[in-house]
């Protein structure tokens, strides 16, 4: 499956550079937030790959959601893509953007992707085994190294999104001994975590779980956690919620080692 999720991330990030290098407009989504024609050139070719090699599985898509079409998954293995995270980093010309691809079962993202193709660079996860890829400007994969969370320090490094903050945050950076906290865009902040550079990243503002899922299966592949602030791992497949719309994720903190700390 990964070779698949592979082939497919490459392919569509080698689309995105296209357009992200000749411009293009943007337009707005229902719920106002940006898209342009990167995400569904970039959807469009990792739903053919998907769809070819695995006919019976399906895939819960940003921008095909966005459009009305949802599968019913209820019950069932499925997929979750995010075909470009970080389109705000995307429109202000930062390479802070990726693919992402992931393969959920039992509500559990078991196999993930995650390439940022103007970095050259992608983090896979699979079988508890998390790898970092350096990819070339032909998109092959020149090198492939397994890669870890670090050990919790007592002074910890957070990450943060450059465009989502809030209160909460400040409050739980001030909590938790952080020394420092960078901002980043997209799902990077996981597999910098998953790479051991940093220790914890605080999201108490929306996401959904195709923003989510393929960083969160690198990073639990690297040893770390993604859990809700009750504690519970992030869990995948979420329809029929009371306080919020099908896909939708609480507020969650992801961590790299294994002490204890508030919201641990």
């Amino acid at each position: 499956m990964l070779a698949t999720f592979e082939k497919a991330a490459l392919e569509a990030g080698k689309a995105i550079l296209e357009v992200y290098r000749a411009g293009y407009a943007v337009a707005l989504k229902q719920d106002m937030s940006p898209v342009t024609i990167a995400d569904e050139r970039a959807e469009h070719i990792i739903l053919e790959h998907l769809t070819r090699d695995f006919p019976d599985i399906p895939a819960i898509a940003e921008e095909s959601v966005a459009a009305g079409k949802v599968p019913d998954i209820r019950g069932r293995p499925f997929f979750l893509v995010d075909p470009l995270d970080g389109t705000r980093e995307f429109i202000e010309h930062r390479d802070e953007f990726t693919v992402n691809i992931a393969y959920i079962q039992n509500g559990v993202p078991v196999t993930g992707i995650v390439f940022a193709p103007a970095l050259g660079v992608a983090f896979t996860g699979e079988s508890g085994k998390a790898r970092k890829l350096v990819i070339t400007d032909h998109f092959t994969v020149a090198d492939r190294s397994v890669i870890a969370v670090r050990a919790r320090p007592e002074n910890l490094l957070a990450l943060a999104s450059r465009c989502n903050t809030s209160p909460k945050t400040d409050s739980f950076l001030a909590e938790n001994a952080v020394s420092a906290c960078t901002s980043i865009g997209s799902s990077l902040k996981f597999c910098l975590l998953a790479e051991g550079k940093a220790d914890v990243y605080p999201r108490f503002t929306r996401t959904m779980e195709w923003d989510t899922a393929a960083g969160d299966a690198v990073l639990r592949a690297a040893g770390g956690a993604t859990l809700t602030l009750d504690g519970r791992p992030l869990s995948y497949g979420k329809t029929d919620q009371s306080e919020d719309c099908d896909f939708a994720n609480p507020n969650f903190i992801c961590w790299g080692g294994k002490k204890n700390l508030v919201g641990a």
